[in-house]
């Protein structure tokens, strides 16, 4: 279970990480600019202990699903970017099927 509390600070840690880009201005802003990299690193970090227990496809997807997912609520949210209806249907696709793989893919581990 400690896989994916990696897991999880690893996406918080991306997040942070693609949050903080339009506010570096193009990479001319040092101190967002260094805690965005910063995050970024702990990112990937975080995920290479997450995926000593989970499968690499399970995790990355996960990762990146999630990510995606979150992205674009607190873009909506933070920087009122406007979502279509359809991209709110895609990302509820992109969270259904990031719990479908993990429920299936913790059954097919017990």
């Amino acid at each position: 279970m400690m896989a994916y509390a990696y897991l999880l600070g690893a996406i918080i840690f991306e997040v942070i990480g693609t949050m903080l880009l339009p506010l570096s201005k193009n990479f001319t802003k040092p101190i967002i600019s260094t805690v965005l990299v910063l995050s970024y690193c702990a990112s990937f970090y975080l995920l290479t202990y997450a995926i000593k227990e989970i499968p690499i496809a399970i995790a990355y997807s996960t990762w990146a699903g999630l990510g995606i997912f979150l992205i674009a609520l607190l873009g909506y949210l933070i920087y009122e970017q406007t979502l279509q209806w359809q991209s709110v249907i895609g990302l509820l696709f992109i969270a259904f099927g990031v719990v479908i793989v993990n429920t299936y893919s913790l059954n097919a581990h017990n």
